[in-house]
């Protein structure tokens, strides 16, 4: 049994849209709880929003059954705190058990001060929400800002500028001995554990093993060739290293087979986790790419080509990114493309997996023009340039600002050196402006584990930063009504 939110207030409890919230605070905690408190007291928008929210709900679960889950208005306060001020779940955790002002959005009185919520519980709940439920959530909210701050009657001519950056996966650095490590120490404890639970002494001392494999792994670890001009006492250093590449491999060879022998007994007897079998099998099959890999490469003297390689074991869907930017020669995680508009906000996003901005430049702005039908111009740099993009653009927006690659011809110089397009371009560095923001808001590097939490993450921090221009502009409006009123309280005195 899952609710919204509790309509029936408790004894001591402030109704949301009378939550005082301090205006003089310049942090980004009051300036999302005003976006919050406005999307929840305009009764519309917020229907909306709690329908939206209902999706989370299975429908194949009875409403009236089953313990109370938290509620859904809760999950959205919860995880759009955690992206905006670039929280892990430890300080969500204390924040949500302790903050007044938080706890008061979240329905709690000064009373309930026993009522706390738990670490995992609030892991589980944010977890539930997906990319596609607030993606609809952050087309309301853009729509509440819109109506926010344009004039009555008036239909605001939307002006966007796209650009991407790069949202780091939570991974060290990889090479293939430390990655061919990650999977040997994962099969090696699953393994050993797995087999401790069922009785099987086989792998009693698998702590002693991976201490071994450890040991030769940093022996490996810290070789580095030769500086020397001998070329006798280079090819010596030069074969000390190739032989530890393969005594490691070996080793770790040995074990890989005899936790794929232990598995295919447990399998023939029909005993184990069956997830735990998976997850062993799949760290296996790491293994051995990564040993045919370094064999490849120090045995063989062979390149591996850059398809063939992964960078994590863990996410595997992150990828190695250079794109050429001063003192940062790559990044590991994915791409995000983002379209802001001339208010600030972010009219849409997409997670490029093995895409460049070239080939997403007409897909950002179709999917932005399907949400925002005002949508007349949209500014891009030269990585989004095509001759084709240029032309299907043009079917989209009535003014394109998309800078040529190398020389321009006459007709090209005309178009790009006309003061329109000159203003577009000088006003596009804004959204650098925008991603700085994004990542000092929580898309410096992902916290969630997999693609599918890679997407939420970003999706989440997108919602988060809206809601708090959003509430920035709220904040702005009523400070400089608060200074009309000292302003005119002030004259009154003087007259008197």
């Amino acid at each position: 049994m899952r609710k919204v939110i509790e309509n029936q207030l408790k004894i001591g409890q402030t109704d949301i849209p009378n939550i005082e919230i301090d205006l003089t605070c310049r942090d980004e905690i009051p300036q999302l709880l005003l976006g919050l408190q406005y999307i929840y007291s305009n009764r519309q928008i917020r229907n909306e929003v709690f329908k939206i929210l209902k999706k989370i709900i299975p429908k194949k679960v009875d409403a009236d059954k089953g313990r109370p889950g938290m509620d859904l208005w809760k999950i959205l306060v919860l995880g759009t705190l955690r992206l905006n001020c670039n929280w892990d779940f430890d300080k969500l955790h204390n924040i949500a058990n302790e903050h007044k002002t938080v706890r008061a959005f979240l329905g709690h009185t000064i009373f309930e001060f026993d009522q706390s919520y738990g670490l995992q519980t609030i892991k589980d709940n944010i977890s539930l929400l997906t990319p596609e439920l607030l993606d609809e959530v952050n087309r309301l909210t853009v729509n509440a800002g819109h109506d926010l701050v344009r004039k009555k009657d008036e239909v605001p001519v939307l002006k966007g500028r796209c650009d991407s950056f790069v949202l780091e996966t939570d991974v060290h650095y990889p090479t293939d001995i430390n990655l061919l490590f990650d999977a040997i120490r994962k099969i090696v404890f699953l393994t050993g554990r797995l087999c401790n639970d069922l009785g099987i002494t086989e792998w009693r001392q698998y702590r002693h093993i991976f201490k071994k494999i450890k040991k030769q792994f940093n022996f490996v670890r810290k070789l580095k060739s030769s500086s020397s001009k001998n070329r006798e006492k280079k090819a010596q250093r030069d074969q000390l290293i190739k032989d530890a590449h393969m005594a490691y491999v070996d080793m770790v060879e040995v074990y890989v087979q005899r936790a794929k022998d232990s598995i295919a007994i447990l399998n023939g007897m029909g005993i184990g986790s069956v997830a735990s079998i998976l997850s062993i099998e799949n760290y296996i099959a790491h293994a051995q790419r990564q040993i045919g890999q370094i064999r490849r490469r120090v045995k063989d003297g062979e390149t591996i080509p850059h398809h063939e390689k992964v960078f994590s074991i863990f996410e595997e869907h992150t990828e190695w990114i250079s794109k050429g930017k001063a003192g940062v020669p790559q990044e590991l995680g994915l791409g995000v493309c983002v379209l802001e508009d001339q208010y600030g906000f972010i009219l849409h996003h997409h997670v490029m997996e093995k895409q460049k901005d070239v080939d997403i430049a007409v897909m950002m702005v179709a999917e932005a023009k399907r949400k925002f039908a005002t949508l007349s111009c949209c500014s891009f740099d030269r990585g989004f340039y095509s001759p084709a993009n240029r032309q299907q653009l043009q079917d989209f927006l009535d003014d394109v600002v998309l800078p040529k690659k190398g020389k321009l011809s006459q007709a090209d110089k005309q178009i790009e050196f006309s003061e329109e397009f000159i203003e577009a371009r000088h006003k596009h560095a804004a959204v650098e402006s925008a991603i700085n923001a994004l990542e000092n808001h929580g898309l410096d590097r992902c916290l969630d584990f997999g693609l599918k939490g890679f997407k939420r993450y970003v999706a989440l921090a997108v919602l988060a930063r809206n809601i708090q221009i959003l509430g920035a502009k709220l904040r702005q409006r009523s400070l400089e009504r608060q200074r009309c009123l000292e302003q005119l309280a002030a004259v009154k005195i003087k007259i008197v």
